[in-house]
């Protein structure tokens, strides 16, 4: 474990301070007399006083007795600060340890060591729940810990393109833009060609929003293109900056390409539409289509507020089944709807396969395409495709 070196450094120090603590108070001054020699030196002083006739037997019986009450005094004082000179150093050395331990619980750096032994041991298991989905999604920490352990690669194996690109992305999932481009730059030096680094890369210049990172992005998209001209996830970056730029024109004319390519359940596909209905541009769309306008009677939305509006077209001959189909919340009043060759119920029977059709409005009570009892419906005439696309009207009312 990379934390037991700084236990031993820890210890270490705090064997250091008790040195310094405890050494001075063991040097002992020989020369000076000890208690016992100056009560010697006293006592012979009054015993050569009593001998001389300068002091009585009586004074010399009391002076001598309280002599020896200090000699014992003095001698018990000693005893005691003797005891007592090793405590204040062992209080300091535990006020500094307790001082020790709690600063470096409080600003420390174990904790991120242990974060760091975490992320490198999990690195695998975090690279695949990432790019292979296996198992839950990762939390913010288990991000942060990934980024980590990438890190830590790149500083011990050197660079990476694939260990780049992914530091790159969990930056630009943090919202830190500016680490992201570097690191898709890092990457892009080893490995220029790759799409999903390029689209990554222009993804985050896009954020930036100046000009020379929209340039930047701008390059990088058309490197894309010039490869994968069909590129859906291009074209819409394409299109975007563009319109960041203020070229709605060409902005237009990638998001209308883009339309093209898109399945209608595509998610993008109503965004897009959108953004063109924004421009004032005709929203183009593939294959045959027909628009309905529709006039929905108030009167049968208030009696049925809970009734479906069925739109589809049919075959006049052939199959019954619907060769396009649209289901919504019955409406009231007039209201433009479309179906398209996406609309199809059954792959390979869409509005392609059929020359001659109709077109039914149906009010469904069941919620079910099938006509029950009590359902109400308007049918057009018969129309030919002698064009992509059809216009028609229709009235639904009791």
């Amino acid at each position: 474990m990379i934390i037991w070196p700084v236990f031993v450094a820890a210890l270490s120090m705090l064997l250091l301070t008790a040195l310094c603590l405890f050494w001075p108070r063991k040097t002992v001054q020989k020369a000076q007399q000890t208690v016992a020699q100056q009560f010697e030196e006293r006592l012979q002083l009054l015993a050569l006083a009593r001998d001389s006739g300068e002091l009585a037997e009586q004074d010399f019986d009391s002076a001598a007795a309280e002599l020896k009450s200090q000699f014992l005094q003095q001698h018990a004082a000693n005893n005691l600060h003797g005891n007592s000179s090793w405590r204040l150093p062992a209080v300091l050395l535990l006020v500094v340890a307790a001082l020790v331990g709690v600063i470096y619980s409080v600003s420390g750096h174990y904790k991120q060591l242990q974060e760091w032994q975490l992320a490198q041991q999990n690195l695998k298991q975090y690279g695949e729940r990432a790019l292979l989905n296996q198992g839950q999604p990762l939390s913010e920490q288990e991000v942060e810990r990934f980024a980590l352990a990438l890190r830590t690669r790149l500083a011990n194996e050197g660079d990476d393109a694939v260990a780049w690109m992914l530091l790159g992305r969990i930056r630009l999932s943090q919202g830190a833009v500016e680490q992201a481009v570097a690191a898709f730059e890092r990457a892009l030096l080893l490995t220029p060609e790759r799409t999903p680094l390029l689209l990554s890369y222009a993804q985050a210049q896009i954020l930036l929003a100046d000009d020379n990172s929209l340039a930047r992005a701008g390059r990088a998209v058309a490197r894309v293109l010039s490869k994968e001209p069909q590129n859906s996830d291009a074209l819409s970056m394409m299109a975007l900056i563009a319109y960041e730029k203020g070229d709605f024109k060409e902005a237009t004319t990638a998001w209308q390409l883009l339309l093209k390519q898109l399945p209608q359940d595509d998610p993008r596909y109503e965004a897009v539409q959108q953004r063109l209905q924004e421009l004032n541009a005709d929203v183009q769309v593939a294959g045959r289509h027909i628009t309905v306008q529709l006039y929905v009677a108030p009167e049968l939305k208030q009696a049925n507020p809970d009734a479906s509006l069925f739109l589809f077209a049919r075959a006049t001959q052939g199959a019954a089944l619907p060769l396009a189909v649209q289901r919504i919340p019955l409406p009231e009043g007039n209201i433009e709807l479309e179906l398209t060759e996406q609309m199809a119920m059954q792959p390979g029977w869409s509005l392609a396969n059929a020359d001659q059709i109709e077109v039914v409005a149906r009010m469904s009570l069941s919620g079910t395409v099938e006509q029950r009892p009590g359902d109400i419906q308007a049918v057009s005439d018969v129309l030919s495709f002698t064009q992509p696309g059809l216009t028609i009207s229709l009235t639904l009312e009791p």
